[in-house]
């Protein structure tokens, strides 16, 4: 299950970051945060091969004892980085990938919102509904 689902600009700040259990949101901060140098680290050995590729999916960021960290970037270089409990072992890389798919597209229908600046943090109900749909689902 999802645990903490995270949104962050091209300029390293975020956009959005939900956390369920609150008594450890900051150490979910702290995780999101170390997981970007693995982020640019994967961009940057991927090279100009990111540009041709279709697939913005990262895969596995790193593992820890109790959980996993996954990363995903756009076109527009956004970054979305999911921390899933390491007690699911159901859980398949194909479902994360789906999971970053709905994620992009909410994101995406956020973006085309006339009302929204972009940069700005993300206070969109319908999006606040999908994140909580996905971490409550995924189990």
């Amino acid at each position: 299950m999802a645990v903490c689902i995270a949104v962050i600009a091209k300029e390293n700040y975020p956009l959005y970051i939900r956390s369920t259990p609150t008594e450890n949101e900051l150490k979910f901060h702290y995780m999101v945060h170390t997981s970007l140098d693995v982020v640019d680290e994967k961009i940057s050995a991927m090279g100009k091969a990111l540009v041709d590729q279709r697939e913005l999916y990262l895969g596995l960021l790193y593992p820890t004892e109790d959980y996993k960290v996954y990363g995903y970037v756009t076109n527009s270089k956004v970054k979305f980085v999911m921390v899933v409990d390491s007690s699911n072992t159901a859980l398949r890389d194909n479902e994360i990938r789906s999971m970053f798919r709905k994620l992009h597209n909410s994101y995406t229908d956020v973006m085309c919102n006339p009302f929204y600046n972009p940069g700005d943090r993300i206070q969109s109900r319908a999006f606040e509904n999908m994140v909580t749909s996905m971490m409550i689902q995924v189990c």
